[in-house]
């Protein structure tokens, strides 16, 4: 086994767990929501909500330790939420983490994510929920600082790194001063964008259970990768500490680089050494004194210093080195007190003078899925709803039956898990169906049935494909609460499209799902005013179908292909060619 490979842990199936239990043992200050990957400030009733503060909840894959549990505590974080290895919380936990510290009427819960396809979607859909359906005022920053892109083409975005823990403390100490969520949500996003980050990897690391996520020489290193092993700008012969700061330096700040941070004689910044999780402290200390004096040597003040393990990539040895701009409100948040055990100091209950584990917060049942509070939704009569009954059955089946055409396309620019991916959520819903004299399912009822849809995707499906489509539902699902006809269908598909546009960031033309349900929007909504019903729909599934075919000749700009060469990109997308499928299933079954 390579010595990458090894971990001391009992299995790996609850290692997870087992190192939030760790954490909250060393720290009884801190607690665990029952039955989920939610760390809570003990004190956060009395503290925090009952004092009228700003609740902030980050989160993302673990892998990332001491991130994100680890900067729980007065002064940063309310709660951190955790996934599973490298891959986002599902957003029933974070749904969970939001309700644990807020209360309708208090001061709000500010989301602090890292920019991740997958974070972006669970988070973004998770606020959306809180703010209809609990009554909590929520927002969202999104942090993205990565300087290792040199391209002007459009991507998935520059990547959250290190430098979303300055945001963290920022953010903890505008809370504790009593700050409102808008000027926090300023400030917020005013230090993201003076900041950069650029990191550094001399091995790649394992997930648990699995081999290493890259290979690299003995005697190489590589540049601008991402904290789950994404590819970097490019590998060099390894060379001395000074050398590598000053390539790291110059790339961050080259001009020339379109993500680059401007930094000039007499910029005032804080600078962050972190280690990716195998760097010894003495080559931190290396690092950090040739960091301060390359930048002090170009007139650049180093007014705040940090050396440390702060966000990993569980035990990659390499380092990142970020700067953030500073002016007073930043410098004072920076030195504002915490007692965040990451920091390190271990955090007892108010009071608490001695250590003690802590028993598990009580906590209410939470549903994974939470039904919205209202007036009831339009129905429709029992025609329309065998209609509905056969359209959801064949626009399943179709999908099963394209599992393997799917997973084929998908390997082009992907793990090739597409198909299986649809397939698994149709087989979901295939399951739950029933039969058409007594459906499962609420048929007569298209807003609901709208929402039993995104809960289905998000439960059955997973990844970004599930993320999506529950949010597609959901926000189709407004359109359909007061009048179910052509038009509010149409208006239905274009709110999916827009939710999906806002919070999984791709655009028409980025090769993406997006295309064919863009085109059928358009389309549709064009002829429905000369067309009859069902000629309009018609339309909108051929243009659909068109779209989809001619997304194997557009350039990807979004998601996981747009990391892969356009050369090997040379068949439809797969998201989209299961769109055409789907809608065709949709307008045959109307048609029988």
């Amino acid at each position: 086994m390579p010595a990458s490979c090894k971990k001391l842990i009992n299995n790996v199936e609850q290692c997870v767990d087992e190192n939030l239990e760790g954490l909250v043992a060393v720290n009884p200050g801190l607690q665990l929501l029952e039955g989920l990957r939610v760390v809570v400030r003990t004190d956060v009733g009395p503290n925090v909500v009952g004092a009228g503060k700003v609740s902030l909840l980050s989160g993302g894959g673990s892998g990332h330790e001491p991130a994100h549990a680890g900067y729980v505590g007065p002064g940063m974080l309310t709660a951190a939420v955790a996934g599973s290895v490298f891959a986002s919380p599902p957003p029933y936990s974070i749904l969970a983490g939001i309700k644990a510290v807020s209360a309708p009427g208090s001061a709000g819960v500010l989301l602090i994510i890292k920019n991740y396809t997958g974070d972006r979607l669970n988070f973004g859909m998770s606020a959306e929920r809180a703010k209809s359906q609990l009554g909590v005022k929520v927002d969202m920053v999104v942090v993205g600082e990565d300087c290792a892109l040199t391209s002007d083409d459009k991507t998935a975005g520059r990547r959250g790194l290190c430098g979303t823990l300055f945001i963290h403390k920022i953010c903890g100490a505008l809370s504790d001063e009593g700050k409102s969520l808008e000027e926090i949500v300023k400030v917020a996003k005013d230090a993201a964008s003076k900041m950069g980050t650029i990191g550094l990897s001399l091995t790649p690391c394992s997930i648990p259970g699995s081999g290493p996520s890259f290979q690299i020489a003995d005697d190489e290193m590589e540049l601008g990768l991402g904290v789950h092993g994404e590819a970097g700008v490019k590998r060099t012969k390894l060379v001395s500490a000074k050398e590598a700061v000053k390539m790291m330096v110059d790339h961050m700040t080259n001009p020339s680089n379109c993500t680059h941070l401007p930094v000039k004689k007499g910029d005032r910044v804080a600078c962050m050494i972190n280690n990716l999780g195998g760097t010894s402290m003495l080559e931190l200390n290396i690092i950090a004194k040739e960091a301060i004096e390359l930048l002090e040597s170009r007139g650049v003040v180093v007014e705040r210093a940090y050396c440390g393990t702060y966000i990993t990539s569980l035990e990659m040895a390499g380092i990142s080195i970020t700067l953030l701009h500073l002016d007073d409100t930043l410098r004072r948040c920076l030195d504002a007190p915490t007692s965040a055990p990451a920091w390190p100091r271990p955090l007892l209950p108010p009071g608490a003078v001695t250590r003690q584990t802590p028993v598990r917060m009580p906590r209410e049942t939470i549903q994974a899925q939470v039904t919205k509070s209202g007036p009831k939704m339009a129905s429709v009569g029992s025609a329309e709803a065998g209609l509905i009954y056969d359209c959801l059955k064949l626009a399943g089946e179709r999908l099963v039956a394209a599992e393997s055409q799917l997973n084929e396309l998908d390997r082009e620019s992907g793990d090739g898990d597409c198909g299986s991916t649809m397939a698994r959520g149709s087989q979901g819903i295939l399951a739950s169906l029933g039969s058409k004299e007594n459906p499962n399912l609420p048929i007569s009822c298209p807003g609901e049935l709208a929402l039993t849809l995104a809960s289905a995707a998000e439960d059955t499906m997973g990844g970004s494909s599930g993320g999506l489509y529950s949010l597609f539902f959901t926000a189709a699902s407004t359109c359909l609460q007061t009048t179910v006809s052509p038009n509010t269908y149409c208006e239905a598909l274009n709110a999916g499209i827009q939710t999906m546009m806002k919070y999984g960031g791709a655009e028409p033309g980025d090769r993406t799902m997006l295309d064919p349900l863009h085109s059928a929007s358009q389309a549709w909504s064009a002829a429905l005013s000369s067309q009859s019903p069902m000629e309009a729909f018609r339309l909108a599934v051929e243009a659909a179908e068109k779209s989809a075919e001619e997304t194997a000749k557009m350039k990807a700009q979004a998601g996981r292909a747009s990391y892969v060469s356009a050369d090997h990109l040379k068949n439809p997308d797969p998201g989209a060619r299961a769109v055409a499928l789907w809608m065709r299933a949709v307008l045959e079954a109307l048609s029988a």
